[in-house]
């Protein structure tokens, strides 16, 4: 059973929104990122996404590329990435854990065995970034066999039937993306991001949370007013690969990024 609902909730009743880190899975290397996993949780990290690396991340922008591109040179590879994340789990049994990738890697492993051997390395569920959820019924029905969540990707510029169909395929969570265009820090957190959440409330009764752009403790505790989840990508990726790969730095990075998770008094 997945362990996202629980990990909302327990952050709900603290006051605060889920803190979501993303990790390139093999950056700098396999080891180190197994590590650095490890210091995320041990920080208090309620999701940690482990991106499967891939010669081709269409949604990423130039920090997450560059990190993909030192984790492929390292030989990572979608099979060390489901090893990483069973290693992961048997350290940090409480922590969730979403497979963050693209389509092809997974197809090429096999749709099944993927979905089935990600379900026993421990993973909750699953973002396959390329993937809508009109093109998506084999794989929804690979991730219900396996009891994995399937999660999908809001976007600001999507029409309400689209969120309706993205609220319906999705379980565990609704990643609501910020802004259009691929993933970067951002100085501020795009006026349309409250607006969005807004419009999927209606449609679903799953956390919502929001990534895209999100750096600093001050997003995250703007995030907390109106999401259930704020997830740090690209600014972690590169204040982890500056401190040369540091499981010490990252610790201190989610330590930095939880003093503004708390909820604003007005919530």
């Amino acid at each position: 059973m997945s362990r996202f609902p629980g990990l909302f909730a327990r952050a709900r009743a603290a006051g605060r929104c889920a803190l979501i880190p993303y990790i390139t899975a093999g950056d700098p290397t396999p080891e180190a990122s197994l590590e650095i996993a490890l210091a995320l949780a041990r920080a208090g990290a309620d999701i940690i996404e482990l991106g499967i690396p891939f010669s081709d991340p269409v949604a990423d922008g130039p920090v997450i590329q560059a990190a993909s591109e030192r984790a492929l040179r390292a030989g990572m590879t979608l099979a060390r990435v489901l090893a990483m994340a069973a290693r992961l789990r048997e350290r940090a049994p409480a922590t969730g854990i979403l497979l963050f990738g693209y389509f092809n890697p997974v197809l090429r492993h096999g749709l099944e065995s993927f979905t089935r051997e990600a379900a026993r390395a421990g993973a909750d569920g699953c973002l396959i970034t390329d993937l809508i959820p009109e093109e998506a019924a084999d794989y929804r029905a690979a991730m219900d066999a396996a009891g994995l969540d399937p999660v999908f990707l809001a976007a600001p510029t999507s029409p309400d039937s689209r969120l309706a169909a993205i609220s319906q395929a999705s379980r565990g969570f609704i990643y609501a993306v910020s802004r259009t265009g691929v993933t970067g820090a951002r100085a501020s957190v795009p006026a349309g991001a409250r607006v969005l959440v807004n419009r999927l409330r209606p449609l679903t009764r799953l956390p919502i949370a929001l990534g895209f752009g999100i750096s600093t403790a001050a997003q995250v505790r703007e995030v907390a007013e109106f999401a259930d989840g704020a997830v740090v990508g690209t600014a972690l990726v590169a204040a982890l690969h500056q401190a040369g790969g540091s499981a010490a730095a990252a610790e201190q990075l989610i330590h930095g990024l939880q003093s503004g998770g708390l909820q604003s008094d007005s919530k």
